[in-house]
This record gives structure tokens, sequence and C-alpha cells, in this order.
């Protein structure tokens, strides 16, 4: 029999000479200690954003709530199902020959890798595209960027990931145990066929530019934001301002502090093929980066609020020996200033009114 074409043989021959070793006790208490963070923090994030989302559901922030939710909803899932089956390969010691014979372990693991690699970055994309509409063109936002059409992007969103996770499985391509035993990709050793560079450089480049299109849109609306910020003489455009940069700026950080280092290593290792001088190490290390994203996520999105930034600027401020500023705007919602700062802005119907209203005033 070919082992190489029998599907209970996939990739069980990196087990033979593998130099790339992890402690089992130490890999197994780590693994436990990231899901169960992850989890907990996720599920966090969803109390809050489903007690923010009955608050306002009919206000243009509820795309928003929606968005962040579809986030924190597929980190949650990815904490499940990827921790648990990398803590069970741990108690097993690894031996996938024992427990994988029919392949089927790692062929969902690895769909699972790729789906809750991707998921969350094209989620983070498209919130990135939303916050932009929203902070650019706000009456097209409240008209046109329904709950329906949030909900409908969401399960186009997901159907694409699947898709691309499914991908391998359709061509009749297994999925590839790694040289550390611990967990299942796309084929990163000896790779010589132009599909299996094909899937790394796939899932590298849509990742990079999820990434690039979270970035330049951020970019965008921090810089549309301060424009704002100081042509508006209202005190109304100070503290939610702070708020949306800092958020903007944390997301960018994070994202692309704990996804770069995957990613490009996934499209070297494409580019250069078996030639590649990627170590086992050097994959892990970028892989458990990758993993960070998904428990910073919710502490990014649901943590960096008004009410945690005005006792922080608080204690900064009076630590420094600075006068603190009256921060009564903080309690006003953000999202919700930045959009009537905006149309007021734009909006030549509303700059009208304003000066016609000191006319109708002397006349009465």
């Amino acid at each position: 029999m070919n082992s190489s074409k029998s599907p209970g043989l996939a990739g069980f021959g990196i087990l033979k000479n593998t130099t790339c070793h992890t402690e089992k006790k130490i890999s197994v208490f780590f693994s436990i200690i990231f899901m169960t963070v992850g989890i907990l923090s996720n599920s966090l994030a969803i109390a809050i954003l489903m007690k923010a989302y009955q608050r306002f559901r009919q206000k243009s922030k509820a795309s928003f709530l929606l968005l962040a939710s579809g986030l924190v909803i597929t980190d949650l899932f990815g904490h499940l199902i990827n921790g648990a089956i990398a803590v069970f390969v741990y108690a097993s010691d690894k031996d996938w020959i024992r427990f994988n014979q029919s392949n089927i372990l790692c062929s969902v693991f690895g769909i699972c890798m790729v789906f809750f690699g991707l998921c969350p970055l094209f989620l983070g994309s498209v919130m990135a595209v939303e916050r932009c509409i929203g902070v650019t063109k706000p009456i097209f936002h409240s008209t046109k960027m329904t709950s329906k059409h949030v909900k409908m992007m969401l399960t186009m969103v997901c159907l694409f990931a699947v898709l691309i996770a499914l991908l391998p499985i359709l061509r009749f391509r297994d999925y590839q145990i790694q040289a550390s035993r611990t967990w299942c990709f796309y084929k990163t050793e000896h790779v010589e066929d132009w599909e299996d560079r094909f899937y790394l450089l796939l899932f590298s480049c849509l990742g990079l530019l999820a990434l690039a299109i979270s970035f330049l849109c951020n970019a965008v609306t921090g810089i549309t934001l301060l424009r704002v910020k100081f042509k508006s003489q209202q005190r109304q455009g100070r503290s939610h301002h702070f708020e949306m940069i800092i958020q903007l700026l944390a997301i960018m950080c994070v994202s692309c502090i704990c996804w770069s280092p995957f990613l490009v290593t996934m499209a070297r290792i494409g580019i250069n093929a078996s030639h590649s001088k990627e170590t086992c190490e050097t994959i892990l290390f970028a892989l458990r980066m990758a993993t960070w994203n998904q428990i910073l996520d919710p502490w990014v999105y649901i943590l960096l609020r008004k009410a945690v930034l005005k006792n922080l600027y608080k204690i900064t401020s009076g630590c420094c020996g600075m006068h603190i500023i009256n921060l009564h705007m903080w309690e006003l919602s953000s999202i919700k200033n930045s959009l009537k700062v905006a149309a007021i802005s734009e909006s030549p119907v509303s700059s009208k009114q304003i000066n016609l209203q000191p006319l109708s005033s002397t006349g009465q």
C-alpha cells in the first residue's frame, strides 16, 4: 500500500524524524490556562455586548455591536474547539498513530485552525470598514447600514472562511500533522507541490490583506476624528475622540503584532517551498503569538471603554500632579457624538439652519 496516498497515514511521516519537542506537563498547563482565560474573557465580552445591544438596538451603534459580538463569539468557539483538541493531544502524549488512524481528528483540527484564524481577521477588517463609513459618511451609514445588512455580512464572512478551510478537503488533500506533533495545518515541511504552496500563500495573503484593510480604514477614521476635533468649537468634540483613537490604535497594534509573524512565516514557506529555512520552533512561536490575539480581542474591543479610560486618566493625572479637567462628557456615547459632529460638519442643510437661528430669534 502506498502510504503517501493513504488517508489513515497522512502526515505520519513527520513523526519519525522530528526534532521539535515540547515539554508535556508545561504544554498541557499552558494550553489549559490559555483556553480558560480566553473562554472567560470572551464570555465576559459577550455579556457586555449583549447588554449594550439591548440599549442601542435602534441606533447607529447597533451595527458595531453586532460585528463585535460576532468577533468575540468566533473567538470563544475557537478557544473551546481548538483548545479542547490541543489539550487532548497533549494528554494523549501526542500519539497520533493511536488515536488518528482515519485522519479525521487531524482534518477537523486543520479546518478549525484555518477557519478560526481567518474569520476573526475578516471580521476585524469588516468592523474597520464599518467604523470608517460611520465616521466619514454618517448619513449613508444611518440609512443603509441596517441590522439586516450587518447580519448578511456576518453570514457571508463566515461562509467565505468555511470555504477557504474546506478547500483542501474538497480537493482531496489532507491536512498535515506538524513537526511539533501538537497541531494540524497545511503542509509546511518539504513543500514541493504547487497546490501546497497555493494554500499557504492563500492563507497568508488573505490574512495580510485583512490586516492592511483594517490598518487603512482605522487610519482614515482616526485622521477624520482628529480633523473634526480640531475644527469643532463645541466641547462635546473632546472626550469621545480620545476614546475612539485609543481603541483604534490598540486594535491595530494587537492585530499586527499577534498575527504578522505567523502570516509572514507561512508566506515565506509558500514562496521558498522546500528551500525554506523556517524551523519548527519558529513556526510554533508564531502560532502562539497568533493565539494571543483571540485572548486580547475582548480586552481591546470591550474593556477599553470610556469608564475605564476615565478612571485611568484620573489616576494618571493624579500621579503626575496635573489638573484634572471636567470629564462629564464621558457620559455621552462616543459613537453617537462622532456621528453628530461629522454630520453637522458635512451637511449643508444643517449649517443653513444654524445660520438662520439668530435671525429667527431676533425676529421674535
